[in-house]
């Protein structure tokens, strides 16, 4: 018994021997919380400068848009085809979308190989291959019939200014064919389509991998609105408010940004955190100081990063007794796949002697504990990384919809994420401790993102066709110039109607006079109260007026509510509530025994025989107060004031809303003599000649006539332009 705890105790003591040695030389790889949040914060900050017009040309995270406005939701149906380039094979696939609700999705694929000599030689070439293997498998399913559109998974990063265009930035992941940077892919993939024949595709979309990857989780799962890839390469991707894309026109809705994060880290913002072995993977590679954060993280890198340390370990003699085999100074002998066997819950150490010898080693136990801490170290700090950009894009979002928590869904795919036992559950966990107020769920895109791309084609198409709806809606409410010279003469005739006596009465547009002669000179002064009812508020206010070189205008006003009831009620109730506010007012402003001259405003349609008479023509705004209607307000106010007999008031005036714009703006600009209200409602007024105006007597001077154009068609007289929805007019009416 004493000799199994002797065992146990030496064991354990071997293995925190070799742990220590190993944390000791990898220190730099292990990421605390804050220095997680370090990165967090100096990502956010490369996604803002990517995001603005002003720093995207030297932004390394690119935040590319894409063009994609939404994301599934479910009303997608159809039948689509998909092709995805990105790696040393590529996909086919036709996707069926199921209508009626069902939400089920059917695909077909076949994989085709890319030989290496057309990753390397032109573009031309691997683009007619691409063509010839899509034909191949038109043929081999029989679909060739009718014309299907095609969505275009391609993962590289492109510069996108519509969802049917790309331009390649840079190749990566070994391709480097020719003539093919700075030019259109879905243009050379529709030439290369024409050149091989036979197939009756229509390209709708480019998509990048990540991107199809959201889209294929997001169809299911519609709080879906993040993609991630962690495999041979790495990116994210994320819906982001239009207001915010610089690069693009339009401040509504949403765009999915590709990220490209990838690429964090190439203007130096790593360089503190970025090892010597980093360096050495950087220069060896086939495009040195570029994707500095993708040679951390991805797939590509992971397994020769092993290789590395091991190889500095051991010629340090902290490995196999100092010895080094050929295989172990071969680039590209230890790859991620060996990680991801090591790093195995039960067979890790079996795993790992056996991929150790397979490279000429003779490893002891410790040496194994030591090289699988390794490979959990390299991997560990590939999730940390794209946890702490994951946290930022989270906190993006979250700020943007201005939440104090988030509840939002993430898809994920690729390799490495896909296949190693423990990386999802390493990310998901520093995920949330560092994001605690965002609520993730990780969905893994078992589609890949070859669906994506479908479904891509699939939600363009369905905005495509809701567009041509709401186009032939809104066309409906386009007027021609020809319209609106008719709709100008139209109301030119309303307008004289209106004026002259005898044809007044049937006058779509009352032209009412307002008893108002002239337009401030600027040497109006003195204190004045007014009253402002319009709406379901009613102001009262004391205007204080001084003139002469020290010229203005100062106002002390408070806003009372007029509840429903009252509105609804009877007219006596109405102004007797009005009087009770002017009251309190006055009680506020210490003035209960000042008797001021009172203008009122009142913004309804009244039938003016005074300046300080108007009888009200009809209720609007939903006031419909009893006994009010064919009766003067301003009457109706003296006699609640009387009521009350609390104060006396000395009402002068009684002007419409509209009169009250016009005045207001030409104490600052004598040469103004219209008034426009356009808010709730609509009216004009004007400066008219009284040798015009046949309602009231006189020739000589001006009156201003409140038009209250909003009746202009109540005759019937603009049926050929009316629609079930009204157009507003207003710029039309102003050209009168």
């Amino acid at each position: 018994m004493f000799a199994v705890h002797l065992l146990s105790f030496y064991f354990s003591k071997l293995q925190e021997d070799q742990i220590k040695k190993v944390d000791r030389f990898l220190y730099a790889m292990r990421l605390s919380d804050d220095q997680l949040v370090d990165i967090s914060a100096r990502f956010r900050a490369g996604m803002e400068k990517g995001l603005s017009s002003e720093s995207n040309a030297t932004a390394a995270v690119k935040m590319l848009p894409t063009h994609v406005l939404s994301t599934p939701d479910g009303s997608e149906k159809g039948e689509f085809l998909a092709l995805d380039l990105g790696g040393s094979k590529f996909k086919v696939l036709q996707v069926k979308v199921s209508e009626n609700g069902k939400r089920r999705v059917e695909m077909e694929s076949e994989t085709y190989p890319i030989p290496e000599e057309l990753l390397n030689g032109r573009g031309t070439e691997m683009f007619d291959h691409v063509a010839e293997s899509l034909k191949d498998f038109l043929q081999k399913k029989h679909i060739n019939q009718k014309r299907k559109a095609l969505g275009f998974t391609f993962s590289f990063p492109c510069g996108q200014s519509k969802i049917d265009e790309g331009v390649l930035l840079s190749w990566s992941k070994n391709y480097k064919a020719r003539g093919v940077l700075g030019t259109n892919v879905v243009q050379s993939l529709r030439q290369a389509i024409d050149r091989v024949g036979g197939t009756n595709v229509d390209v709708l979309a480019l998509v990048n991998d990540t991107v199809g990857t959201m889209m294929t989780c997001g169809y299911d799962d519609q709080r879906c609105e993040v993609g991630v890839i962690i495999g041979t390469g790495t990116n994210a991707c994320y819906m982001e408010e239009l207001r915010h894309i610089d690069l693009v026109e339009g401040d509504e809705g949403r765009m999915c940004i590709n990220t490209e994060w990838g690429a964090f880290g190439d203007d130096g913002a790593l360089d503190d955190f970025i090892t010597h072995f980093d360096r050495e993977i950087d220069a060896a590679s086939t495009n040195p100081g570029k994707q500095l954060f993708e040679k951390m993280v991805s797939g590509m890198y992971m397994g020769e990063l092993v290789r590395l340390i091991l190889l500095k370990m051991a010629k340090k003699g902290l490995l196999f007794d100092g010895r080094v085999s050929n295989a172990l100074r071969t680039k590209g002998k230890f790859q991620t796949k060996h990680i991801t066997l090591i790093e195995q819950y039960k067979d890790g150490l079996k795993n790992t002697r056996e991929i150790l010898t397979e490279l000429g080693l003779s490893p002891s136990a410790d040496d194994c504990l030591a090289v699988q801490h390794v490979s959990t170290i390299v991997s560990f700090r590939s999730a940390n990384l794209c946890a702490a950009a994951l946290a930022a894009i989270l906190t993006r979002i979250r700020e943007n919809r201005k939440l104090k928590s988030l509840r939002i869904t993430v898809g994920v795919d690729g390799t490495v994420y896909r296949t190693h036992p423990q990386y999802p559950k390493r990310l998901h966990k520093v995920v949330r401790r560092l994001v605690p107020e965002c609520h993730v769920r990780f969905v893994l895109s078992e589609s890949g993102s070859s669906k994506g791309a479908a479904m891509v084609t699939a939600v363009a198409q369905r905005l495509a066709a809701q567009r041509r709806e709401i186009n032939d809606t809104l066309a409906l409410l386009s007027l021609s110039p020809e319209n609106l010279q008719q709709v100008r003469d139209k109301m030119r005739v309303e307008l004289e109607r209106g004026l002259r006596k005898d044809s007044h009465r049937t006058a779509s547009v009352k032209m009412l006079p307002s008893f108002v002669y002239r337009t401030p000179d600027g040497t109006e002064r003195g204190k004045y109260l007014a009253l402002d009812l319009g709406g379901t508020n009613f102001r009262v206010l004391v205007v204080k007026i001084r003139s002469g070189i020290r010229k203005s205008v100062r106002m002390y006003n408070k806003i009372y509510a007029i509840p429903l009831e009252i509105m609804q009620g009877t007219g006596e109730e109405l102004f007797d509530h009005i009087v009770q506010c002017i009251s309190d007012f006055l009680d506020y402003m210490g003035m209960k025994n000042t008797r001021l001259p009172l203008g009122f405003t009142f913004s309804f349609p009244c039938r003016q025989t005074g300046i300080d008479k108007g009888s009200l023509v009809s209720w609007t705004k939903g006031f419909k107060a009893t006994d009010c209607e064919g009766n003067d307000v301003v009457e109706m106010l003296r006699e609640a004031i009387k009521r009350r007999n609390e104060f006396d008031l000395d009402i002068v005036a009684v002007v419409n809303d509209t009169v009250g714009t016009m005045m207001t703006c030409a104490y600052e600009d004598p040469k103004c003599e219209i008034g426009l209200i356009a808010g709730t409602g609509s009216n004009v007024c004007y400066m008219e000649e009284m040798r015009n105006i046949e309602m009231v007597e006189g020739d000589e001077g001006q009156m201003c006539v409140n038009t209250e154009w909003g009746g202009f068609g109540e005759n019937d007289c603009i049926e050929d332009i009316r629609t079930r929805t009204h157009p507003d007019l207003t710029d039309y009416f102003l050209y009168l």
